[in-house]
């Protein structure tokens, strides 16, 4: 598989196993509201869906946002990793997560209304936030990595040397 290709793969797996992880720890009491829900109440407050297609309408829109997200921003990971090719997909991926968690929940979220930002948040839903992302990016990047055709030319290169 090209490169690009099995990043995009792999935000949208990552995408899953993190919504699934948001869902068990919301469940679990091991984590507050996450920020799925947050997305889900900030949908319906722009644009009235819980009336239309009730909440879960209105999740599974957020779900199938969450996962063209994951895609997209996995499609940015080959270039990354051309810009840091001795980095591990690991490395790379925690950086990357990190980095999407300082821009889109850090400044872009709050901008939009989605989340009261990450001081009114406190430490632990932040970090909760935090670790999401760091998950999503570390997940993009092996599953990316593991989908690669070995041996592929520079667009259907592996992601990184190793994990």
């Amino acid at each position: 598989m090209q490169r690009q290709a099995a990043a995009m793969v792999g935000g949208i797996i990552a995408g899953v196993v993190t919504s699934a992880v948001m869902f068990a720890g919301r469940k679990s009491g091991l984590m507050t509201k996450t920020l799925d829900r947050d997305a889900v109440d900030w949908i319906d407050e722009k644009t009235g869906s819980r009336a239309v297609i009730g909440d879960t309408g209105t999740s599974i829109a957020e779900f199938a946002n969450h996962l063209g997200a994951s895609a997209a921003f996995g499609a940015a990971l080959p270039k990354l990793e051309d810009m840091a090719p001795s980095l591990s997909p690991v490395t790379l991926g925690a950086l990357y997560g990190t980095a999407l968690y300082a821009v889109n929940i850090g400044a872009i979220a709050p901008v939009l209304g989605i989340t009261q930002g990450e001081f009114a948040a406190g430490p632990r839903k932040a970090g909760e936030r935090w670790f999401i992302h760091v998950l999503q990016g570390v997940l993009t990047a092996v599953i990316a990595r593991r989908l690669v055709s070995p041996g592929a030319n520079d667009d259907e290169t592996a992601i990184g040397d190793g994990i």
